[in-house]
């Protein structure tokens, strides 16, 4: 069986199909550097998860902060970036449960990584609050 969280990425990822710019290239956890033909590319990974006991229900509410990072090379990086971040941004909040796992999904900071390589980068990052709820006992339910 496979955690919530696990489950939540991987809705992220697929929710993020056809995000303008990007073709296949989105990644999950991706520490390989991207070679030039590469980019633009998407990579989704977990930043941190926090659980509040549910003291009504015998639950756990997590608060798990998801970084999607859109990296891109030109000559204005965050100009390149824009509609691929215009499009991933609706596509993220379009279904706010992200398929029934979540119970609700924030945005909350973007930031931006300007880069000097062989040619101009970028990783513009943005994250969000992915509110969701666990047995104690269990993370799959």
């Amino acid at each position: 069986m496979t955690t919530k969280r696990e489950q939540i990425l991987s809705a992220i990822k697929t929710a993020l199909t056809g995000t303008t710019g990007v073709g296949t290239r989105i990644y999950r956890s991706r520490v390989e550097p991207l070679a030039r033909q590469e980019s633009p590319a998407i990579v989704i990974e977990p930043v941190g998860d926090t659980a509040e006991q549910n003291t009504a229900l015998p639950t756990l509410d997590w608060s798990l902060t998801v970084r999607v990072a859109v990296i891109v090379r030109g000559n204005v990086p965050d100009q390149q970036a824009d509609a691929t971040v215009e499009s991933l941004h609706g596509k993220i909040m379009a279904d706010l449960t992200l398929g029934g796992y979540a119970i609700d999904v924030q945005p909350q900071t973007v930031s931006f990584d300007l880069i000097e390589a062989d040619q101009p980068a970028g990783v513009i990052a943005c994250e969000y609050l992915v509110r969701y709820r666990t047995s104690v006992a269990n993370l799959a339910s």
